[in-house]
């Protein structure tokens, strides 16, 4: 039986503050829809040329008081990054902690307005270390 790959979806609370962090780090709208009748809406996020790829951002009109605090039982999205200290750099920048720093010059971790686990992934070869990375703790959960 074969399978095909959809999205993976997360609940969120604030929809534009949830869309403007998945904007930092590239992805773009690629859909959206408006349920009047359940009250919520659904906005579909990829990176660019990869809409086969999609995040779903599930939005509940009238709050969702089921979001639990730690989405540490969803696990993690992860991207692969021309760049790692560029796109940390980019997050830093804009108010995201880092939350787990790429020490390695391989991976990061960040976390969402929803507290969604991100995992950053350099492409291809490590990145050799660099400051302040190398020597930048671990913030918080990863």
């Amino acid at each position: 039986m074969p399978l095909k790959y959809l999205h993976t979806m997360v609940r969120v609370k604030d929809l534009e503050k949830s869309m403007a962090f998945y904007e930092l780090l590239g992805l773009r709208e690629t859909r959206r829809h408006d349920n009047d009748g359940g009250r919520f809406t659904l906005v579909f996020m990829a990176p660019p040329g990869q809409e086969e790829c999609p995040i779903e951002l599930t939005y509940n009109w009238d709050g969702d008081d089921a979001l639990p605090d730690d989405s540490r039982h969803f696990g993690h999205l992860a991207y692969a990054v021309d760049n790692i200290y560029d796109t940390c750099q980019h997050l830093m920048d804009n108010g995201v902690t880092i939350n787990r720093p790429p020490r390695d010059g391989h991976m990061a971790f960040v976390r969402s307005p929803d507290n969604i686990s991100i995992e950053l992934l350099q492409t291809g070869t490590n990145l050799p270390p660099a400051e302040p990375w190398a020597s930048m703790e671990n913030t918080g959960h990863w």
